[in-house]
């Protein structure tokens, strides 16, 4: 059987489908971007539909939910349907997004607009992933890590043309409307680049692995953490349609049938498989639930500190999004000095250190400190993800796209599904503490249990004080009360921060430790399949 390999294509081919898909990613990030700066507030969608937050929440999620399963459920196909047809399915849903958004007339309409950038975002990872692996066999983390520099490319890019296109639009601004089609420029130039493109084929099938051999190196233990997840996500979304999960403690149950299912579809798997995983990636998988809640989990609470400062600066609050990936972007694109002295357990154990070191001072800075540490967080953030793809690629080549796409994919969930849950708690419990101390009549009237991953902890519920404050007898008394909360609110942020200290920190010591795992053993080596160009037997489909 004969296909095409990275090694068959010339330089200007390998460069003209890089770059392709660098546009594609850039794409999805260009409908973060504009989903970020129109959502909510005076001059979003959300306020012209009369939207509520959590519909408004409800409408970002789409766009962020699908691309982890879309991202697994592809990595199975790929193989079989090759990479050039999914990238024009992907650019079809991307397209559809922006134009949906702009003619939308609702809620149902603008999320399904949402849903579809979703499902194209997760088609996109699922593919440029393994296309880069495979056009640059030798160099993987670091073209991954250039490839990857389009996400926050896409953040800045597309939030610079937002404020620029605004500037120049009147007092007004162009309207949210205008501002959805953005995303068209990206999509539209990387569908006609990739027109004239030959797409290789994936590593393992130029090497003849077999498609079972692939399934293997996720195994029990892979399968089992990706079910959890995603049967939990799924869960959680049909629960805020309102389709189920409507009854008092449904939350708490079903965390634990999540897990069940998750251990029983894993056992299952395995078993047809006949394997239990690779310990060592079924290690990264976890690794990635504090990569994720370091790298996206804390976002919220940076750039609600960053906020006050920028406003006394009178800069733009959006800037702290583009500052931020500005960073990223910049450290992305020249990755390949900076690992030319770390292999990736190194960086990403040296990523930690930088990562918690900014967090500590971001919990107590003030002023124009808040910018240092601010730059030493995102200097930490910034090769997490795709030095743990070039990991991944480079020691188990085997597993393919699925061993690629399934540890991202775990990385997103897992950052809505335990990363957020864990930082809102950690501010729930902190404004409880402070206004148990500080108001205890407050705290009394207002506390109620709450309940995240399998604990339950104690909040003030936000109905409950404002009720307390309207039965206070003076309006000096309510203000007292009122502005014990928010300073413990505000503080709470602090808190919060602080609290995520612990999430990096435990990347310190697990990479570190499989650093001198590797050293220990002559030093980190990536593993190269025998590349074939005409496969025998099973072509490793």
């Amino acid at each position: 059987m004969s296909f095409v390999t990275g090694a068959d294509l010339s330089p200007k081919e390998r460069k003209l489908l890089f770059w392709a898909s660098f546009l594609s990613l850039t794409a999805a990030g260009f409908g973060f971007a504009f989903r970020v700066a129109y959502g909510p507030g005076e001059a979003g969608y959300g306020k012209q539909f009369d939207l509520t937050d959590q519909e408004v929440g409800m409408i970002f999620g789409a766009s962020l939910w699908p691309i982890a399963l879309t991202m697994i459920g592809f990595s199975l196909l790929v193989d079989r349907t090759g990479y050039k047809l999914p990238m024009f399915g992907a650019f079809a849903l991307q397209a559809i997004s922006g134009v949906g958004t702009y003619f939308a007339d609702s809620y149902s309409t603008l999320y399904m607009a949402a849903l579809c950038a979703g499902l194209g975002h997760g088609i996109v990872e699922a593919v440029i992933n393994p296309i880069c692996a495979a056009v640059y066999p030798k160099e993987k983390t670091k073209w991954l890590t250039i490839l990857h520099a389009a996400w926050p490319a896409g953040l800045v890019f597309g939030t610079l043309l937002i404020i620029g296109a605004d500037a120049s639009g009147g007092e007004e601004g162009l309207g949210w409307r205008i501002h959805s089609l953005w995303i068209l420029i990206p999509a539209v130039a990387y569908a006609l680049l990739y027109l004239p493109c030959r797409f290789p084929v994936d590593e393992r099938v130029q090497a003849g692995v077999p498609y079972m051999e692939m399934l293997k190196q996720v195994g029990f233990l892979g399968a089992a953490l990706a079910s959890f997840l995603m049967v939990f996500e799924i869960g959680n979304q049909g629960s805020a349609f309102g389709w189920w999960g409507q009854e008092e403690g449904w939350a708490d149950g079903w965390f634990t049938t999540s897990l069940i299912t998750g251990v029983v579809v894993g056992a299952i798997f395995g078993a047809v498989v006949k394997g239990i995983g690779q310990p060592l990636f079924f290690a990264m998988c976890l690794l990635m639930i504090p990569v994720a809640t370091a790298e996206l989990g804390t976002d919220g609470w940076i750039k609600k500190l960053m906020t006050p400062v920028l406003d006394d600066m009178e800069v733009n609050a959006a800037f702290a999004l583009v500052f931020s990936a500005a960073i990223m972007l910049v450290l992305r694109v020249f990755a390949g000095g900076i690992l030319k002295f770390f292999t990736p357990p190194s960086l990403l154990a040296v990523s930690g250190l930088l990562s918690a070191i900014g967090l500590w001072w971001l919990s107590e800075a003030a002023g124009i400190a808040v910018f240092i540490a601010f730059v030493i967080y995102a200097l930490g953030q910034t090769y997490y993800w795709p030095c743990v793809l070039g990991f991944v690629s480079e020691r188990y080549p085997q597993g393919g796209a699925l061993t690629l796409n399934t540890v991202s994919a775990i990385g997103l969930l897992s950052a809505g599904i335990i990363g957020t849950p864990l930082l809102g708690a950690a501010f729930d419990k902190s404004i409880h503490q402070q206004v148990k101390v500080e108001a205890p009549a407050l705290e009394a009237a207002a506390v109620e249990d709450a309940f995240a991953l399998g604990m339950t902890h104690q909040v003030i519920k936000p109905e409950k004080k404002d009720a307390f404050l309207a039965a206070l007898p003076t309006e000096e008394k309510r203000a007292e009360i009122a502005k014990i909360y928010e300073d413990a609110n505000q503080e709470a942020g602090r808190d919060v921060l602080l609290y995520a200290v612990r999430f990096p920190a435990i990347l310190v010591i697990a990479f570190g430790a499989i650093y001198l795992f590797f050293r220990s053993r002559g030093g980190y080596k990536p593993i190269e399949l025998t590349m074939e160009k005409e496969a025998e037997g099973d072509p490793g489909f």
